[in-house]
């Protein structure tokens, strides 16, 4: 494929979807999409829009869920607010509107740099070995957080994202789905983030206000 045809397979995709509705994740989406696309074979370059952005069914671990977890409850998606005492102060309205009122949209890439986790985070890390990453409505746990790597390694990727960046091993897939277009979800219906896999496998890219609970008693 020459440079002009990759780049008019890009343009293609960006249009798909008007500007106005492309978030930050599915933004990053659809870049990878198209690149993968330009690195392909022919028989690639005829994939349709539809299979492009339509279902897919991610292989184990990750545990695939309907998308009546987020239909409308009591507060939102949810039913409950987020925690008033989140973590590593995290803005509560920011959080509870991505957590409950929202499904395509993230706190701004970077934002998880500009709170108290990354030190907060070496020093638990320095304790436990881990960080237990919880709902910010429920309190369940959703992340253990790192696994197969260190702490370094892991911030590392999640600041080359954007956004705190997790692995298949790292999920407490009890309390998680990943949903057909790649929507991460808690089981009780907080809006995570967004499988976004990579040349390492399934990449859940999370919002930090999402899993900022305090662990529930």
């Amino acid at each position: 494929m020459t440079s002009r045809q990759s780049l008019l397979l890009l343009a293609s995709a960006l249009t798909i979807v008007p500007q106005t509705s492309v978030s930050a994740f599915s933004a990053a989406r659809i870049t990878n999409i198209a690149s993968s696309r330009v690195a392909s074979s022919v028989t690639t370059r005829n994939i349709s829009a539809l299979n492009m952005f339509g279902k897919k069914q991610y292989a184990a671990p990750c545990v695939m869920g309907e998308e009546s977890i987020m239909d409308k409850k009591a507060h939102g998606s949810s039913e409950t607010p987020v925690q008033k005492d989140l973590r590593w102060n995290c803005d509560n309205d920011t959080a509870d509107r991505i957590c409950n009122f929202n499904r395509h949209y993230a706190e701004h890439a970077g934002y998880w740099t500009s709170t108290s986790f990354v030190d907060d985070a070496r020093a638990e890390y320095a304790e436990k070995g881990e960080i237990t990453f919880y709902d910010s409505n429920t309190g369940k746990p959703l992340y253990v957080a790192p696994k197969g790597r260190d702490l370094e390694s892991f911030l590392k990727e999640s600041g080359s994202h954007g956004w705190p960046s997790f692995r298949d091993e790292e999920t407490v897939w009890e309390n998680v789905r990943c949903l057909s277009d790649g929507e991460t979800v808690s089981v009780d219906g907080t809006h995570l983030g967004h499988n976004l896999p990579d040349g390492g496998g399934n990449r859940y890219c999370i919002n930090l206000v999402s899993v900022a609970g305090q662990k529930k008693e």
